[in-house]
Formats: structure tokens, C-alpha cells, sequence
């Protein structure tokens, strides 16, 4: 407890605080060997249980006691951990320190924080869980305290500050749709969601800042689009409105649909104007469903194929085996269980989602066709969206080679998110591309992104042949049962580097709602993603 060690470090002046920290001849064999030369050697190996308990100690004392200073001395990165710690008091004005150290596990040491914000007459009391990992420095071999800005708060990153005052955004609440208000507590996905649209509109939706203890995100969270956290309120302010496109009831269906599996991100959006309906992720700390970048996989074979169909190099039902295996560039690709089709349509291998059909159109192919197909038709990989909360645009990245035939089955580095698959099903349903939106562009006059020119209507049908022919014969036809009326869906799994599984995709139409879903690490898209999708398809518009 690193209160029983301050107590004795109060009453027993040095000595009591030399013992406790395990001071002496014996505590210096532990930690230092020195050569028959005099000369002093860099200790090395793994650090002793003392050394753990003994920097850990010193540390989290001489924060609980305000000697900032004097615990930063103790890290890896004494000027910014003493900056963060002079913060904590004067910046966060957070008094009355308690930290109550927890069992120790190798060289990490969890403890537990007690303290109390005060402000201005206002004050409330903080209470969170914290840990520290004890590390030998590299210059002399003496255990510090790995030192990054999370040791002082969790939700900190490297960079951000603590402060308390008043608020620099007003809160707002959030609405769906119908009119009702949007909780994290109802819809615990829009965590993230609400942050956003505090930090966009907070200052323009009519509210008043109120006083609260916040993360305020230094230069890298900037980069990364992490929004400032509030982590103690001490007095609310006024929150203004921003009405969302959310359908409370499609909300609550895929919080509950994403909450059966481990790692899993769907969006649900209306392919005739771009209103995002839904947005669900099992974790809830990153918005993987607007700001994951992963390999989409078979599903970006929606893309390709428009390419293809736009070109003339293949119509739905042309004769086009998928082989085995394709040369490429010094690389040879395989199809899922090592499948073929040796007769068949253009058609049969979309909806079989057999790769070398589609990359054996390499060498016909520019480096660029499909970047410019994927920018020019579908708004991807612009930088430009505008959804109301920050986003990521998908990025289909000019490649050459073997690389660029990867990128035709959505490997190489092809990047996308749920909400730009679903965008691209939303676009061939639409047979145009509406930029995906949270809040209506209305509200705050914001441009939404174009696409550049509209697939021909010819291209537009045999994409929904192909989908069509999917959902209801192919790899997508176990998850798409049920699902009635005009449909299509593609399926997709995309291996990861070091990952046992491939992340599982899936995305569909029916009528005017269009949904994708990826599972990562769940194995196939058919079998993962695929029931969450169909799931929230059948609920209809």
C-alpha cells in the first residue's frame, strides 16, 4: 500500500523510507555488479521484485504527496512526466491525492487513484484505476517507471493535458431522426459518435459551456481526430441540439447484433440520399464502422467489377474460368481452399468470389484504373467526406504489379471501413454516389463530396445482376435467406498479417437501405458479418 509506505516516511524520517525501499548492502546486489577494474557495469536481465516494488513506490509517493518534481525523477521521460504532474495540480486542480498501489504482475503495478477536482468553489470527486510498468533505463540499467501519459489518467495519450475549467465546446444533446434523444448509455456505440458532434457543433448548436475536468488532446490525438474527453463534470452547462439521421429503432438493432460477436462494426445507410441510419461497434472505445482502415477484401470486387463492366473486358454472363492459380508479377495467387471453376460465367465467379477470375485481368489493366474508378464513380479515397463526425474515406492507392492485382480482390493497400462499403452497395442501388451523412449538410451549410460522373445504366444493372446473383445463389445466399425483395450482397475475407482468422466482410442492398459489416479475425464474411447485415436489412426502410 503506498500509503503505509508515506506513513513511515512521515514518522521515520530516512531511515524508515531507506529500509522501505529496500536500502542497503543487500539492495545493491541486486540492482549493481562491478568489474575487477573498479569500473561499474550496466545492470542487465530482468528486474527483481524489489526493484519493482521500490520505483514504483518512490513514484506514486511522491505524486500522492505533490512532489511532482521529485516523481518524475523516478521515469524514463523526467520533462514530460513532471509537466504532466505540475498539470495534474495546477492545470487539472485536482487535490487530496490517494493512491493505493495493487498487486504487482513482472513489471507492471496497477493502482488505484482517489482525488478530489476543485474549481472555483465547485468541487466533485474522481476516482479511476491506473497502471505503471517498471523498466530498466538503457543508459545505466536502473529501474524507472516507463513513462507515457497514460500512467496519470487512462484516457490519456502521449501529448494531451488534463485541465479543468470551463468547457471550451458546450454540450449538446444529440437526437435521432424521430426526435428523441441519443444516449451512450441507451446506445453505448455512439460514445464516440457524441463526442464528435460536441466537438463539431457544440460551439454553433445554442448551448452554454458548463465546468468539467477534460482531456485536451495534444498534436498526435489531433492527428488521429480524438476528440477532447470530459472526464468530471462539476457543474452542466446548457446543451444545444444537432438532430441526427439516426432510426432509433435500426440503432438498437445493431447494438444488440454487433454485441454477439467479439469484434464486429456495421453501418446501415438509405442509398437514395446518403442518410446513415445506423452505426454499432462491439468496442466502443474506436469507431472502426467510420474510422477503421482494413483490407475490405472480396467485397471490394464491386469496385473491380464496374471497372471491368465500364471497360467492356467482361459482361455478367461471358465465359470466364477462375483458375487454380495466376502468375503475377512473381507472385501467385490462390483462390479460397485452392477452388477453380473451369466452365462458368463471369457471373458464377462473382457470386463464388473466386480472386483469380478477377486478377487475371491484371495485365489488360493501367496502374491507375482502379483508384480512378474507385474516386471517380464511388467518392472513395477523396479525403473529402463531411458526414458530421470525423471519418475515414477509404484509400485505393495507386500500385503496380503484383500489388495492383492484389488490389482487385481488396488485399494490397486497398483500405476501407463498413461505412464505405456500405456507401459503395448504397451506390450501385442508387445507380449514383450520395455522400454518406450523420447531420444534415443544412445545419451547418457544409459541401458534401461528389463523385466526378455516374456508372452508365447498362453498368448499374449488370452490378445488380452479379449481387443479385450472389445473395441469392452464391456465398452470400445462407446470410441473405429470408430477405426479400430487391437485393444484392457480396461477401469478403481479407487475411491479416499475423491474424489466425481473416476479418470477415459483408455488404448488401434491399431497397433503400444498404449495410455493411465487418467481423475481424471472424473467418468468413458470409458466416460472420453477413447474418448482422441481413439482420438489419430485414427490418426494411
Amino acid at each position: 500500500m503506498v500509503g503505509s509506505v508515506i506513513a513511515v516516511v512521515a514518522v521515520g524520517a530516512g531511515v524508515g523510507a531507506y529500509a522501505l525501499y529496500g536500502g542497503g548492502a543487500a539492495a545493491e546486489d541486486q540492482t549493481r555488479t562491478t568489474s575487477a577494474s573498479g569500473h561499474r557495469k550496466v545492470p542487465t536481465g530482468p528486474l527483481s521484485a524489489a526493484e519493482v516494488q521500490t520505483t514504483a513506490g518512490r513514484f506514486l509517493s511522491a505524486w500522492q504527496q505533490g512532489r511532482p518534481t521529485e516523481a518524475a525523477a523516478t521515469t524514463s521521460d523526467s520533462a514530460a512526466a513532471g509537466a504532466l504532474l505540475i498539470g495534474y495540480a495546477k492545470d487539472a486542480y485536482l487535490k487530496d491525492v490517494t493512491l493505493t498501489e495493487g498487486t504487482p504482475s513482472g513489471g507492471k503495478v496497477p493502482f488505484h487513484v482517489k482525488a478530489t477536482v476543485s474549481y472555483k468553489g465547485l468541487s466533485k470527486p474522481l476516482s479511476y484505476d491506473s497502471a505503471l510498468t517498471v523498466v530498466r533505463r538503457a543508459t545505466d540499467g536502473a529501474p524507472v517507471v516507463d513513462w507515457h501519459a497514460s500512467v496519470v489518467h487512462p484516457d490519456l495519450k502521449d501529448g494531451d493535458r488534463l485541465v479543468t475549467g470551463e468547457s471550451g465546446t458546450p454540450p449538446v444533446k444529440a437526437l435521432d431522426r424521430n426526435g428523441g434523444e441519443l444516449t451512450a448509455a441507451k446506445y453505448p456505440s455512439l460514445g464516440t459518435v457524441l463526442d464528435g458532434l460536441r466537438d463539431k457543433y457544440g460551439k454553433t448548436a445554442g448551448g452554454k459551456a458548463g465546468v468539467e475536468l477534460r482531456v485536451v488532446r495534444g498534436t498526435a490525438s489531433k492527428k488521429a481526430e480524438l476528440p477532447d474527453k470530459t472526464l468530471a463534470e462539476l457543474s452542466k452547462g446548457t446543451p444545444g441540439t444537432v438532430k441526427t439521421t439516426l432510426s432509433p429503432s435500426l440503432q438498437a438493432a445493431a447494438e444488440e447484433q454487433v454485441s454477439e460477436q467479439k469484434r464486429a462494426s456495421v453501418v446501415v445507410m438509405r442509398p437514395s440520399t446518403g442518410e446513415i441510419l445506423a452505426v454499432a461497434n462491439t468496442g466502443h472505445g474506436f469507431n472502426t464502422a467510420f474510422q477503421g482502415s482494413l483490407a475490405p477484401g472480396s467485397t471490394m470486387k464491386i469496385v473491380t467489377s464496374t471497372m471491368l463492366f465500364e471497360k467492356g473486358l467482361v459482361t455478367p454472363d461471358a465465359s470466364h474460368p477462375c483458375p487454380k492459380t495466376y502468375k503475377l508479377a512473381g507472385w501467385t495467387f490462390h483462390n479460397d481452399a485452392d477452388s477453380e471453376i473451369k466452365k462458368g460465367s463471369f457471373k458464377l465467379s462473382f457470386g463464388a468470389s473466386c480472386n483469380n477470375a478477377f486478377i487475371d485481368f491484371a495485365p489488360k489493366l493501367s496502374n491507375s484504373d482502379l483508384t480512378k474508378e474507385a474516386q471517380q464513380v464511388y467518392g472513395l479515397g477523396l479525403n473529402n467526406w463531411a458526414i458530421g463526425v470525423p471519418s475515414f474515406d477509404g484509400a485505393v492507392p495507386v500500385q503496380s504489379g503484383a500489388q495492383m492485382g492484389a488490389s482487385l480482390i481488396g488485399q494490397g493497400g486497398v483500405r476501407m471501413n463498413p461505412l464505405n462499403m456500405a456507401s459503395v452497395s448504397a451506390t450501385v442501388q442508387a445507380g449514383v454516389f450520395h455522400q454518406p451523412y450523420l447531420v444534415d449538410p443544412s445545419v451547418d451549410h457544409r459541401t458534401l463530396a461528389k463523385a466526378s460522373r455516374t456508372m452508365s445504366s447498362k453498368t448499374r444493372a449488370q452490378l445488380k445482376d452479379v449481387m443479385a446473383y450472389t445473395a441469392a445463389y452464391g456465398t452470400a445466399a445462407k446470410a441473405m435467406s429470408g430477405v426479400g425483395g430487391d437485393v444484392g450482397a457480396k461477401t469478403g475475407s481479407a487475411e491479416v498479417d499475423g491474424q489466425k482468422m481473416p476479418n470477415g466482410w459483408f455488404t448488401a442492398y434491399r431497397g433503400d437501405l444498404a449495410a455493411a459489416g465487418v467481423v475481424q479475425a471472424g473467418g468468413h464474411g458470409g458466416d460472420t458479418a453477413g447474418p448482422i447485415v441481413a439482420a438489419l436489412l430485414k427490418m426494411g426502410g
